[in-house]
């Protein structure tokens, strides 16, 4: 620090020959050594003070997230009574067969959902455990009585080159905090699906 360089600078003066006293050069470039440390603390401290208030800004915004839905990269999520299981997946080309399948938390396939050809893009789906929805558009009914809670995974197969792919999926649930982890990182608690990284949100429903 700033008080314990001019005490050495002060012990040097006293303890100097004085038949042989240091140049004045030598104490400038010394003070011009510690001018540039003292520049450089006080900027690694001005840019820590800068990315805390980032951060805090960053949260800030992030919590106006509370109560709305955001869609992440997943395959699991939880089907709550009376509501909906919102999701999407991109077929990378035209596909002559594609099917979603639904499995419980146990593992056991509860819905097998054909949708048959597709073509290349992004297609939406909703599913509210008596049928679903494709981009908008009905496309089953459950013969049995309808799932009214639970977790479910979602599988989506898609023929691809002559051979069945798994698509990526990417579900809808709605935010029910945000935190900040250890790293500065920004965190959505997401219902039903955990906690998942805000730079990993898709889409902002």
């Amino acid at each position: 620090g700033q008080s314990a360089f001019l005490e050495l600078m002060i012990a040097q003066l006293e303890n100097q020959d004085p038949l042989d006293p240091q140049e004045n050069s030598a104490f400038v470039a010394q003070l011009a050594q510690f001018s540039s440390v003292e520049g450089i603390d006080k900027l690694n401290n001005s840019f820590d003070s800068f990315a805390a208030n980032a951060i805090s800004n960053q949260a800030l915004q992030a919590s106006s997230l509370v109560g709305s839905a955001v869609a992440v990269p997943a395959t699991s999520a939880d089907l709550d009574q009376g509501s909906f299981v919102g999701g999407s997946f991109n077929i990378p080309s035209a596909s002559s067969d594609v099917s979603v399948n639904i499995f419980s938390d146990s593992g056991e396939l509860v819905e097998s959902i054909a949708l048959g050809a597709q073509p290349a893009g992004e297609v939406s789906f909703r599913w509210d455990g008596t049928r679903i929805e494709v981009n908008g558009q009905l496309n089953n009914f459950r013969s049995t009585d309808p799932i009214e809670s639970g977790r479910f995974r979602f599988d989506v197969l898609a023929s691809q080159n002559g051979e069945i792919e798994q698509l990526d999926t990417a579900l809808t649930a709605n935010v029910n905090s945000v935190t900040v982890n250890a790293n500065n990182q920004l965190m959505l608690n997401l219902a039903g699906v955990g906690q998942v990284n805000l730079s990993e949100v898709k889409q902002f429903n």
